[in-house]
């Protein structure tokens, strides 16, 4: 006697494979304490072939460098320093999007255009901005957990260097904790979304254990991110037209160089 089909089958079988393709976490490959020179060596040379690319997001970046500069000095005060690193953190992903975008041009052969990289933006653009979301999230919570450590700076004017210590330690440690944590699941969270358009879950996960897998060329990796974006900020923006193009460009080729290829049959 034929088996009565059930719709509930076909439900709790899309309901299957939806689970097996969101939030999964796609393997990585192993890389060397130098490979992270080899993306920024690659970086510079996408950076002198695509003149056009690199200036205008250059550009972008530094004018949202300068933008802080000029606000900090504005007010006198360092309170709006952490307000406006939000807004950096929500802009700097989607510029970063255009130099990936060139970048994977070039691989695949193409020219790539300043045009077709800015459509990149509209690429996977809901787990994009969910992504960004996120980020603002952590850039809020570090601020408010900044806010309760200053509970601890001295209340005297002019106090020795002793009484600092707390807040220093303290505020050094949550600092450099919740910076490891926002680096994990950024490092190739937006180049993964972008390229194979899946769920923001899913390029955390693959991010943080991509990084995990490969912590000591990881540390490299961030401490040329740190340089270049500190050689940015003190040179007042300026250097930021250099530096972020050739660091966006050297973490698509970290991306590709980390992040395992899918086979197709």
């Amino acid at each position: 006697m034929p088996r009565t089909v059930n719709t509930s089958d076909f439900d709790s079988k899309r309901k299957e494979e939806h689970k097996q393709h969101y939030a999964r976490t796609i393997p990585c490959n192993q890389v060397s304490l130098t490979a992270p020179f080899h993306w920024l060596s690659s970086g510079v040379n996408d950076f002198v072939r695509m003149p056009i690319i690199s200036g205008f997001y250059g550009l972008c970046f530094m004018a949202a460098a300068i933008g802080i500069v000029l606000l900090v000095q504005w007010q006198g005060s360092h309170l709006v320093v952490m307000p406006s690193l939000v807004v950096y953190m929500l802009i700097g992903p989607f510029l970063a999007l255009g130099l990936y975008d060139a970048s994977w041009e070039k691989e695949r052969g193409h020219n790539a255009s300043l045009l077709h990289s800015m459509k990149a933006i509209g690429r996977n653009s809901s787990s994009q901005w969910a992504f960004a979301v996120l980020l603002a999230v952590c850039m809020i919570f570090w601020m408010r957990i900044a806010a309760l450590l200053h509970a601890l700076y001295p209340s005297v004017q002019g106090a020795p260097l002793t009484d600092f210590l707390p807040f220093l330690v303290i505020g050094s440690i949550v600092g450099f904790i919740l910076a490891c944590i926002v680096f994990s699941i950024s490092a190739f969270s937006i180049p993964l979304m972008m390229e194979r358009r899946v769920d923001m879950m899913t390029a955390v996960f693959t991010s943080f254990n991509a990084v995990r897998s490969n912590i000591p060329a990881m540390i490299v990796w961030a401490g040329l991110i740190g340089g270049g974006v500190l050689i940015g900020f003190a040179t007042y923006g300026i250097g930021m037209l250099f530096t972020m193009p050739i660091l966006g460009y050297g973490t698509w080729h970290a991306y590709h160089d980390v992040i395992k290829k899918k086979h197709h049959p």
